[in-house]
């Protein structure tokens, strides 16, 4: 499996260019500063508001335009922050199948059953870990449960 986007793969703004304020995130990749009310853009930030403004733009656009890596866009475009919308495919495959897909890791069909052999180790795990009377009980043969003191 491939590790998830780090904090520090993406650039976030942390101070104010302009004064040198605390930027403060308020969503979708926007941060303003507490100071001067200046608005800048995380990695994420920059390549949606540029996909809003140029719908339909490829992969080397946006990168060229934004200053945003390949690989930041297409593990932005995995995790499902963004979807290809180019019906030829080619740009991301199936980590299983290796069919094509528009966005995540896996396709439809791999997705489920990769879901479902989770949720199936999950049962057996729990099954093989529950104890309860009569199973998997260790006990001394032979030994009082309870014993008086006089």
């Amino acid at each position: 499996m491939r590790k998830p986007l780090l904090l520090k793969e993406v650039e976030r703004p942390t101070f104010c260019r302009k004064c040198n304020g605390v930027m403060v995130y308020k969503g979708l990749g926007e941060y303003r500063c507490e100071e001067c009310d200046a608005q800048e853009f995380d990695d994420y930030g920059k390549v949606r508001r540029y996909l809003e403004e140029h719908k339909g733009a490829n992969v080397s656009e946006i990168s060229s335009e934004t200053g945003v890596t390949h690989k930041s866009i297409r593990d932005m475009v995995k995790e499902k922050r963004f979807e290809i919308i180019d019906t030829r495919g080619g740009y991301l495959k199936c980590e299983v199948c290796g069919a094509s897909i528009r966005s995540g890791r896996f396709c439809p069909i791999c997705e489920e059953a990769y879901h479902r052999k989770v949720e199936e180790e999950m049962r057996n795990e729990r099954k093989n870990s529950f104890a309860g009377y009569g199973e998997n009980m260790q006990t001394e043969k032979g030994s009082k449960r309870f014993t008086r003191e006089r």
